[in-house]
């Protein structure tokens, strides 16, 4: 069953168009990734689900219509969001910075609470510490335990690695594939670092200038010579 549905997606800033008729749709359960290089649209397209851009075309959470709902209602809808900017309250402690992402998920609290802890134990044993003197990593493990904390149907992570040491992406890593394994979480990750992205998603889609210009599993797209030297390195 796909959980989510998109159909010739259109985004634009003002008048510059930044997504270019985009359809994919993501199955319950399965982790895609979306790669491409900087400015290819990746985060314009976690945007535009979130509502947080103008668009044109359909977006659909479980058959419900997203289009025209506010930021607020796509949340309580099912999409949990970690965007690449974090936007984490720097002078608030770790707990209270998840807390923030509950106000929709009130009744989930507690269990929501100890599934972030088991997987990022550093959060448990940091709860007090204010996020604004944490290193870069931890930073996003708390970014994506806040989104967790919203109980999504679907969870969106915006450039997980960026400026994050190899031994931090691995342990990132490693909670997505919890998450989805033992969880049964459906996650979309944006990524430029090619590499990351192989080592989670079962189907990748390569995005150039706002269009998705390829997709398919990874055994797939490795066997597209132009694809592999651009994305593979050999």
């Amino acid at each position: 069953m796909a959980i989510l549905e998109i159909e010739n997606l259109s985004a634009f800033y003002g008048k510059a168009q930044a997504l270019d008729g985009v359809s994919f749709s993501v199955e319950e359960g399965e982790i895609v990734g979306v790669i491409g290089a900087n400015g290819a649209g990746k985060s314009t397209l976690l945007d535009s689900i979130m509502g947080m851009t103008q668009t044109t075309g359909a977006i659909r959470l479980a058959g419900a219509d997203l289009a025209g709902k506010t930021t607020a209602e796509i949340v309580k809808m099912g999409v949990g969001y970690a965007p690449e900017r974090a936007n984490l309250f720097p002078y608030m402690s770790v707990r209270d910075n998840l807390l923030v992402g509950a106000y929709t998920a009130r009744d989930d609290i507690e269990r929501n609470l100890e599934m972030v802890h088991d997987l990022f134990p550093r959060l448990k044993e940091r709860s007090t510490q204010e996020t604004g003197t944490q290193s870069g990593g931890e930073r996003q493990m708390v970014s994506v335990g806040r989104a967790l904390m919203t109980s999504p149907k679907l969870l969106m992570v915006d450039e997980p690695t960026i400026g994050l040491a190899p031994k931090v992406c691995l342990e990132i890593a490693e909670v997505l594939r919890r998450l989805n394994k033992d969880y049964g979480a459906t996650i979309i990750i944006t990524e430029q670092n090619v590499n990351f992205a192989l080592t989670l998603a079962e189907r990748l889609l390569v995005m150039e200038t706002g269009r998705i210009r390829m997709s398919g599993t990874v055994e797939e797209l490795r066997e597209n010579p132009a694809l592999t030297e651009a994305y593979f390195g050999h």
